[in-house]
């Protein structure tokens, strides 16, 4: 009963990098060219996993499962990610992390980088799925039905259809539509064409959009979330995705040079920054003891984009190698791939500078949450999802999994 009532309230604070390598982070990798001081001191105040994976090597099918607890070829999507315009991909009535902690009395908060699918509605009142397949690129059908969304609509299937109480951010930092998302509207209607020389796929565009704005204003908003929580009774759950350090490297000008070796390293410098905003925002609000942060990529670094140079090729210029001894990279089935960083700090629950070398895997958030709030998952809920709270109270004798499954971008296992 008393363990049971120091974990009912715990707040959650799951900060999600984008191909950020296991290898970037200095406490891993003590021949890191980057300096992440902040994640570095998460570290010594909490635990850092040194076997953790995503289900896959890319993006949406790894924030699938961290959402419902389910590998995602158990979806519809069996590869490959979601496309411009492609409807939510996460089923109606498949709960997800956000529901189950809702129906535990949390309060629930999205910001960041959604990539899990929309249900759009197009101008002649039908929808994207009626004239493009799911999952498939078939870019010229795509930029066409681009021209044709009916901005004015409610966009459905998005965080808030999945059990978040409030949104705020982008799909995806390179996809259109180029505007801010809240709940379940735009924003601001794109009334323009994405400029060529910005990076992104081709598409509508509010005037004047910065990419460079993303990673501050999801920091300034996760920020002023967690000061508004410390006059509420209630605990919470806010899922911070990132939009860094994916395509576009954007490093904002305070960060750049910081790294040495470009602007991946100093975009890889304000993830870090972020984590420090918000562990500070947590210490000077009275709710870091409460509150269980934690930090973790959904893949392994890009080989290479039209903006960076990668990660083969970062080592040959700078000796920094962003899966730090590992095989792979983002889309492998090598651990590159989808071994990740992860680091749990829980200032009542986990010890301070501990390490965990057991295995665990992205989709384990949802059971592990279920266990810590008192939830129970019936048949059908989070089948791929094993709790992971013993590992974080020190119990690390074994895994509680036995196995982990994987795939590959080409859905190879």
């Amino acid at each position: 009963c008393s363990i049971f009532s120091l974990t009912k309230s715990t707040n959650i604070v799951y900060i999600l990098a984008d191909d950020m390598g296991y290898g970037d982070m200095e406490c891993n990798n003590p021949a890191s060219k980057i300096p992440t001081p902040n994640l570095n001191r998460l570290a010594e105040q909490g635990m850092r996993f040194t076997d953790a994976h995503a289900g896959s090597s890319v993006c949406t099918p790894s924030r699938y499962s961290i959402m419902t607890g389910r590998y995602c070829w158990r979806s519809r999507l069996k590869e490959g990610i979601v496309w411009q315009w492609d409807g939510a991909l996460i089923e109606p009535d498949q709960k997800t992390v956000a529901q189950l902690l809702r129906e535990q009395d949390y309060q629930t908060a999205c910001i960041g980088k959604w990539h899990l699918g929309l249900d759009w509605k197009l101008q002649d009142g039908s929808q994207p799925s009626d004239h493009v397949n799911f999952g498939e690129m078939m870019s010229d059908q795509r930029a066409e039905i681009g021209r044709q969304i009916d901005y004015t609509k409610r966009i459905g299937g998005g965080p808030v259809d999945r059990g978040f109480e409030s949104y705020f951010g982008v799909d995806v930092p390179n996809f259109p539509p180029y505007t801010w998302f809240e709940n379940d509207r735009v924003v601001e209607i794109p009334s323009v064409q994405k400029p060529d020389e910005q990076y992104g796929h081709p598409g509508a565009s509010i005037p004047g959009w910065s990419l460079e704005k993303m990673v501050p204003e999801f920091t300034r908003r996760a920020v002023d979330y967690i000061e508004s929580q410390s006059a509420t009774e209630k605990p919470f759950f806010l899922y911070l995705p990132l939009t860094s350090p994916h395509s576009p490297v954007v490093p904002n000008e305070e960060f750049k040079g910081k790294s040495g070796i470009g602007n991946y390293g100093d975009f890889v410098c304000e993830v870090d920054w972020v984590v420090g905003q918000v562990d500070a925002a947590l210490e000077s609000s009275g709710l870091s003891d409460d509150t269980l942060v934690i930090f973790t990529s959904d893949n392994g670094p890009e080989s290479r984009t039209h903006d960076e140079e990668g990660a083969y090729q970062r080592y040959r210029n700078h000796q920094h190698y962003s899966m730090g001894e590992l095989r792979g990279v983002k889309r492998d089935l090598w651990e590159g791939g989808h071994r990740v960083p992860f680091i749990a700090k829980w200032p009542r629950e986990v010890s301070v500078g501990a390490t965990c070398d057991q295995l665990i895997s992205l989709s384990d958030f949802m059971a592990t949450c279920a266990e810590m709030s008192g939830a129970t998952l019936i048949d059908g809920e989070a089948e791929d999802s094993v709790s992971i709270l013993k590992l974080l109270r020190g119990e690390q004798d074994a895994s509680p999994r036995e196995f982990a499954v994987h795939h590959s971008c080409n859905g190879g296992f």
